[in-house]
């Protein structure tokens, strides 16, 4: 499932677990986007990077999937 942009604020579930991740930052890396995640409620972890995959529907962060049901963002 794609959303149309990655944004601050929005929260994604890592694939596979039940952990949920909030999108920190989004910044343009070279001809990249890359969207920092942090693990929600766990503020002293590590920060996770992640390359954001265009698709003709959308993007979408390889290994996470949205975690709200209505993506009208």
């Amino acid at each position: 499932m794609s959303v149309r942009k990655v944004q601050i604020g929005q929260l994604w579930k890592k694939d596979g677990t039940p952990d949920t991740y909030l999108v920190t930052r989004v910044y343009n890396e070279a001809l990249s986007t890359v969207a920092v995640l942090r693990k929600s409620g766990a503020e002293q972890e590590q920060l996770t990077r992640v390359k954001v995959e265009r698709r003709p529907d959308g993007v979408m962060l390889p290994g996470f999937s949205p975690a709200q049901d209505d993506e009208s963002f």
